[in-house]
């Protein structure tokens, strides 16, 4: 299986020399985004190390410390979490983090219904979500069900392997020694190409890519009318004005041609080269021979 190293960092880190990181062949960083349920519990960091972590080339996944003991306030941490990181793009999860004392004595069932609750919120406002505990928790107090539904960053020292029967995240140790961060920090391995998967699911701030097709239907290869011939005419005007250098035959046949012409337009323009000159891509051209 192959891993992915990174680290995780808050406050407590002070500065972070993100540059030195990277070069020790470290990828990736979670940052603390904050705790609770109110905005003046935002990581003093936050801000300063998403700046720092990005310039130097590093992805970024942040985490929001929870201390919820009901569905409720678990949902007002979700929004606040939302409100601190908004206009933010991260490449690796938003992890919601329950391991707090107080939350060790709720059922399973409240535990289950806080987890859900928090990151439900995170999905529908775009996020893909994980759930941050160490392995004795996830084991003991949160079900399978939820396990299963929701993707797992596990905390577990000083084993080969965790105890976690799945996980896409191990924080293997909380002593680890990493240049540019001063004394110990978090280190952890990542097991999916978790880049990949947001922006192809354009989560976590990241949008679907333009759609640079000018035409999705119009003129062809293959076709033959006035129309293509009228439109050929203007290709050939085109090439006068040195906007391509493709020679066409005075026929109303859209051929080889004609479609090296189109590709070769479109190309110029940014626009994917599919070799079809609708009703776009004849105003285009008219716009630029009329320049």
């Amino acid at each position: 299986m192959t891993k992915i190293s990174g680290i995780d960092v808050s406050h407590w880190q002070r500065t972070v020399d993100f540059e030195k990181v990277k070069s020790a062949g470290y990828t990736f960083v979670m940052l603390n985004a904050g705790y609770g349920r109110y905005a003046k519990q935002k990581d003093e960091s936050f801000e300063r190390n998403y700046t720092a972590a990005k310039k130097a080339g590093l992805d970024v996944g942040a985490y929001w410390y929870s201390y919820a003991l009901t569905e409720t306030e678990a949902l007002e941490e979700a929004k606040t979490f939302v409100s601190c990181i908004k206009g933010k793009k991260f490449e690796y999860p938003l992890a919601f983090d329950i391991e707090d004392p107080s939350q060790n004595a709720l059922s399973s069932a409240s535990v289950d219904s806080i987890i859900t609750a928090f990151c439900e919120h995170l999905e529908k406002c775009g996020y893909y979500t994980a759930l941050y505990s160490y392995a004795d928790f996830l084991s003991r107090k949160v079900s399978t069900a939820v396990k299963n539904r929701f993707d797992i960053w596990v905390a577990h020292y000083d084993v080969a392997r965790p105890t976690a029967a799945q996980y896409g995240m191990w924080q293997y140790t909380s002593k680890g020694s990493v240049p540019g961060v001063s004394g110990y920090c978090d280190c952890n391995y990542a097991y999916k190409d978790y880049p990949t998967i947001i922006k192809e699911k354009s989560l976590n701030g990241y949008k679907p890519p333009q759609d640079k097709t000018l035409d999705k239907s119009g003129y062809k290869k293959g076709d033959s009318s006035d129309g293509v011939l009228s439109m050929k005419y203007l290709l050939m005007l085109a090439k006068k004005k040195g906007l391509h250098s493709v020679t066409l035959d005075r026929n109303g046949i859209f051929g080889k041609g004609t479609q090296k012409a189109v590709n070769a337009l479109l190309k110029s323009w940014g626009y994917v080269q599919n070799g079809t000159a609708g009703k776009n891509f004849i105003n285009k051209l008219g716009e630029e021979l009329l320049k």
